[in-house]
């Protein structure tokens, strides 16, 4: 026989088989396989019960031609695990077992199997350059949804492509072949171009080496990543030894390092920390569990760092948490957008425990932290909205289709993924009925993305979606019109009109005005003049001329224009101080709860009159004992009782407080805790301080002009064993899992518990929030949020999941509630013993050290900064102990911690620190993000220097420090004074000059005003060194590394927390 010419015959027989088609289903022909790495195996015959049935839904055969499926001139072996028999479906109909194709080792585990390399191997490693062999590691446990690394083979690449399709799905383009071993990948389904294309590169954060090389910090901006401004911590801080080419190696010895830096060097004088990391990942496959979160990929190690020593790595505050590695076939198809985005919804663990047994043993708190109705951005994605009115949800569940179902029978049936059982597709589930055409199910939005709204169709309704109502209770006492409040609010809702949601012209506005009487304004008067009618029993208040107290805006407006011009103006000589509040919310309730909407009471004085009447309750004396809880609870039923009646009626309260004395904001802030409404104060507000009506000015406007959800209900659904046992927020608990809102704003958070009914026994885990509302346009809407989480038997896994941005939003939540229904000392107790368990826990089962005492602290990676967030807790306002703190703004600081979204929640915990004086030159100038901001530096005053500027800012206050000895070139350049005593210190406006200098702080300063989602807006204060001593100890107060009488300091904290962990059991 001649020998081919482009090989042997063993090649030629191959390559023969390589071009020769697959063989016709049934034909029981065994064909040799395409590859060493891919075992042969028996077609079985169709109809056989390893084998799917065809489909039988013409919409699903309605399938695009081959070509226009990805990677469609790539040719791939017969028998390749790209190949997915069925297409669409991750599994098989009817329960029935089918085998899948085994897929191919990557170079290192062929490796693993064939036992230690050859002294060639090695030689041969060793001539790739190092970062190539660092980089080996990664491809194992890349994340599943993203796409090969450039590093494999053509031959392995050409097995992991999508192979061409014929039109009929239910017809295979290779044999199956033997059932794959635990920890292989399952093989990638089949789609069309316009799915596959939402694959993208893995991000930095993602492509981590097993305990090899360094991970990429996300949370440095990318110019810090870069030339001389690169952010990178030096290499001992990591734990590891290893170069990584491109990264800024420190200092040479006697090389001076920039003062913008020093936050991420280490003390002098301390030991650098030993390389826990490899021991941490032996460690970690001590529980063996191949459940869930590992996946294809196998455990996922757990990184050790060591706490004590080291300085805290504030720039992971703004990571992303931990990633959520899914099976690959938990998805039906390959959007990056089908799982919820973590502003929207979040878990406390990336990583579902199977059992409560093995939760309890963790010590971590279980819960999720929501926020539905965040605010969008430019550059942020916009919710995708269905608008066929096709709602497909579970018949036993009430669950909505979203991207984890599976459809089965053809396409016919999908099967729920929260209870599993069988559910009709809609027959209109795969037509347009606007084109009158067959559409691809697979780019339906509901199936491609975790966060999507529905059109409600009519039986979702009572009543006929409800338009926007702006009623408002404003003070005209006395010290309500000495302050200013009553001409900064009118003018500020006068010049909002324009920004007030009015799309269908709906909106309807109403005001009322309150002393020692209820004053209703008639604005349908044919004079075009307003009309007041004063009610003086406010024992039994009446609404006269009911019909023409509410008006549509459009149709009033140039009678409230009237109104709004002349009010302060009515009352400017007013003597009252009487403030008949409760009469005055009953009054603008029974108006308003016919048809639903918002009440805004502007309050600047303490009610004193009938119903709701409050005292001054401030006792210096009880103000840190045991009593001060007292001082945080309503002090009268009243407000609690309207609350409830409000949310009946769908009627949100939201209560702007000001307050040179004593307001009770623990009482007035019941009536937003309970109808989804917002609080805002101002203590000490006087609009004479431009500083102080701009802030209220900007807060009111922003609050008005908000696209709110009107009278809506959130109900969050788990799989089967999981249930929601406790929740947080401003909202009334209607029933065991649904909370009714009569108003849901926009940024605020909400989190709630998860408890276990019964042990899981699935790979993944569903969380399904559904928030059913009306839009500011008249729309009912239904939005629809969904995140899965793999299940996992690992404490290691567990650990490895756990998200610290979220266990601080629910930690913060719970020591809320703790405080103002118990001690303060009790939550401060309750967050320090959580602290020492998590550690405990982690010390007996994660490392060598199981028992007896340690000299330091470990934790995994992940969690490094918990015990920093927790300290921030005990040193926040709102928690903080001590005899010097008002009730008032506790009670102001407690609101916001239990409704602050994440975003904005951890800068309140631990405020971010810039120095400005040294910021490079890019700093403060409009770059490719937008206006560049110095690096965030450690909360020490370590950092401070006598001729330095720095700048603190926790999302509610901007604080300009400035050193002593500041040159007279600085306060030119930044205030326009000659020298440091020309600066005046206190709440001030900065300056415009036309120095660069001062063009980019003013920069920075409207950046860290506007870059997170929320309407408060920040007053600047000046603080010098020198200055204002109670100023001085409120700035100070804020760097929380420090110690603060009575409390620790952040490595003093450290220290107590090692005590308690090694002289406890866990």
């Amino acid at each position: 026989m001649a020998t081919p010419p482009f090989g042997s015959q063993q090649q030629h027989q191959q390559h023969q088989q390589q071009q020769r088609p697959p063989p016709p289903m049934g034909s029981g022909i065994q064909q040799s396989a395409a590859s060493p790495m891919i075992r042969p195996a028996n077609l079985p015959p169709l109809g056989s019960p390893g084998m799917p049935r065809p489909f039988q839904s013409p919409q699903i055969q309605a399938r695009p031609p081959p070509g226009q499926f990805a990677n469609q001139g790539q040719q791939t072996a017969p028998g390749s695990p790209a190949i997915n028999p069925v297409g669409f479906m991750s599994g098989p109909p009817n329960g029935q077992n089918r085998s899948q194709p085994t897929t191919p080792r990557m170079q290192h585990q062929q490796q693993q199997q064939q036992g230690p390399p050859t002294s060639h191997q090695l030689h041969q490693q060793h001539q790739q350059p190092l970062h190539l062999q660092q980089q080996q590691p990664l491809h194992h446990h890349e994340h599943p949804s993203q796409p090969p690394p450039p590093q494999l083979g053509q031959h392995q690449q050409q097995q992991q492509l999508h192979p061409p399709m014929g039109q009929e799905l239910g017809l295979m383009a290779g044999p199956p072949t033997s059932t794959p071993q635990a920890g292989s990948q399952k093989p990638k389904r089949m789609y069309p171009t316009g799915i596959n294309a939402y694959a993208e590169p893995t991000p930095a954060y993602e492509a981590t080496p097993s305990n090899h090389g360094f991970q990429q910090h996300p949370g440095v901006s990318a110019h810090y990543q870069k030339g001389d401004m690169q952010q990178q911590p030096p290499a001992h801080a990591q734990g590891s030894q290893f170069f990584v080419p491109g990264e800024k190696q420190p200092p040479a010895f006697g090389q001076s390092v920039p003062a913008y830096q020093q936050g991420h060097q280490p003390l002098q004088g301390q030991p650098l920390q030993p390389n826990v990391n490899q021991l941490a990942g032996q460690m970690g496959g001590m529980n063996l569990g191949n459940t869930g979160y590992g996946g294809a990929q196998g455990i996922v190690p757990v990184s050790t760092v060591a706490l004590m020593g080291s300085v805290p790595k504030i720039y992971d505050l703004d990571a992303p948490p931990p990633p959520i590695r899914l099976p690959e076939t938990a998805s039906i198809t390959q959007s990056p957008f089908a799982n919820c985005d973590p502003s929207y919804k979040r878990s406390t663990l990336n990583a579902i425990p199977a059992t409560s047994q093995l939760l309890t043993k963790s010590r971590l708190p279980f819960g999720l932290v929501i926020t539905p109705y965040r605010s969008v951005k430019e550059g942020d994605e916009p919710v995708p909205v269905v608008s066929d009115s096709i709602i497909a949800r579970c018949r036993r569940c009430r669950t909505y289709i979203n991207p984890f179902v599976k459809f089965v029978e053809g396409g016919q049936r999908w099967k729920c993924n929260m209870c599993y059982t069988l559910n009709e597709v809609p027959s209109s589930f795969d037509y347009d009925s606007v084109t009158q055409r067959p559409v691809d199910r697979w780019k339906r939005k509901e199936l491609n993305h975790a966060v999507v709204e529905y059109i409600a169709p009519t039986e979702y309704m009572i009543r006929p979606p409800q338009p926007l109502v702006y009623m408002f209770v404003i003070d005209v006492s006395y010290p309500a019109i000495q302050c200013g409040m009553v001409a900064t609010a009118a003018t500020t809702i006068l010049e909002s009109l324009d920004r007030i949601p009015n799309d269908e012209g709906r909106t309807k506005v109403g005001i009322i005005t309150v002393d020692s009487s209820i004053h209703f304004y008639n604005l349908k008067a044919a004079s075009g003049e307003p009309q007041m009618m004063v009610v003086s029993d406010l024992e039994e208040a009446f609404l006269p001329q009911p019909q023409d107290l509410l008006c549509n805006l459009s149709e009033c407006r140039p009678v409230l224009e009237a109104l709004l011009n002349r009010m302060n103006d009515m009352f400017k000589d007013t003597q009252n101080v009487g403030n008949a509040l409760g009469p005055a919310l009953n009054s603008a309730y029974k108006l308003v709860s016919p048809i639903g909407g918002k009440i805004l009471c502007l309050q600047a004085s303490l009610p004193n009159l009938k119903a709701g009447a409050l005292k001054m309750r401030e006792d210096p004396k009880l103000l840190g004992t045991a009593k001060e809880s007292t001082l945080l609870q309503s002090a009268s039923s009243f407000y609690k009782i309207l609350a409830v009646e409000c949310s009946k009626s769908q009627v949100c309260v939201d209560m702007f407080l000001f307050g040179s004395q004593y307001s009770d904001v623990a009482t007035l802030s019941c009536l937003p805790r309970f109808t989804g409404g917002s609080t805002f104060f101002y203590p000490a507000f006087t609009a004479a301080k431009s500083e102080d009506a701009l802030k209220f000015a900007h807060e009111l406007a922003e609050f008005l002009s908000q696209r709110i959800a009107l009278e809506a209900v959130i109900r969050v659904r788990a799989s089967k064993g999981l249930r929601m046992s406790a929740f947080y927020g401003n909202f009334f608990v209607r029933s065991t899992d649904l909370l009714s809102l009569p108003n849901v704003p926009r940024d605020q958070s909400y989190s709630i518990e998860v408890s276990y009914d019964d042990n899981l026994s699935i790979p993944v885990v569903c969380f399904q929030t559904a928030l059913l509302h009306t839009s500011s346009s008249g729309e009912r809407r239904i939005r629809v949020l969904t995140l899965a989480l793999p299940v996992t038997t690992s404490l290691s896994e567990l650990y490895a999941s756990a998200d610290q941005v979220a266990i601080a939003t629910l930690l913060a939540c719970k020591g809320v509630e703790r405080g103002m229904n118990a001690k303060l000392d009790d939550a401060r107790d309750a967050l320090t013993n959580k602290v020492v368990d998590i550690l405990g826990v982690y010390k007996t089962h994660m490392t060598a050290s199981s028992s007896g005492a340690t000299p330091n602290l470990q934790i995994c990676d992940n969690l490094k900064l918990l015990p920093l967030l927790t300290l921030g807790m005990l040193k926040h306002v709102g928690l903080r102990g001590g005899s010097q703190i008002p009730s008032d703004l506790r009670s102001y600081a407690m609101h916001l911690l239990s409704t602050l979204p994440s975003q904005c929640l951890i800068p309140f915990l631990h405020p971010r620190f810039y120095s400005l004086h040294d910021m490079p030159e890019h700093c403060g100038a409009i770059g490719d993000q937008g206006i560049e901001m110095p690096q965030a530096m450690n909360l020490s005053s370590e950092r401070l220097s006598r001729s330095g500027l720095f700048m603190l800012e926790d999302g509610q206050n901007i604080f300009l420090w400035i050193g002593r000895d500041a040159v007279p070139q600085l306060c030119m350049d930044l205030f326009g004074v000659p020298n440091y005593q020309s600066i005046r210190g206190g709440k001030t406006t900065l300056p415009t000059l036309e120095t660069d200098f001062n063009q980019r702080v003013n920069l920075i300063v409207n950046k860290a005003r506007e870059m997170r989602r929320t309407s408060y807006y920040s007053q600047l204060y000046i603080v010098k060194e020198d200055g204002d001593p109670a100023l001085r100890l409120w700035f100070l107060s804020h760097l929380i590394e420090d110690r603060a009488e009575p409390i620790m300091s952040y490595y003093q904290y450290l220290g107590h927390l090692k005590d308690r962990v090694n002289s406890a059991s866990f």
